[in-house]
């Protein structure tokens, strides 16, 4: 297992549907955690490198409505 780190900034404050829909994201095999930073407007997602890349992780998220704007480099 690889895990890997990944942050975006997102546009539109997720509604009660897109809320859903990432909690739901957590039950995808490769997906460990999800996090939001509704003042900074970030959202951070932890998950297995070695099953997924951080492309899929931005699809599956633009998928569940989040409006992404920019990924961001951790530093």
């Amino acid at each position: 297992m690889t895990l890997y780190d990944v942050a975006f900034r997102y546009g539109k404050q997720p509604g009660p549907e897109e809320l859903r829909a990432i909690d739901a994201l957590r039950e995808v095999y490769g997906i460990r955690q999800v996090r939001f930073n509704e003042k900074e407007s970030i959202l951070r997602v932890e998950f297995d490198a070695s099953r997924m890349k951080e492309e899929t992780v931005a699809a599956l998220l633009r998928r569940a409505g989040v409006d992404l704007t920019e990924r961001l480099a951790l530093a």
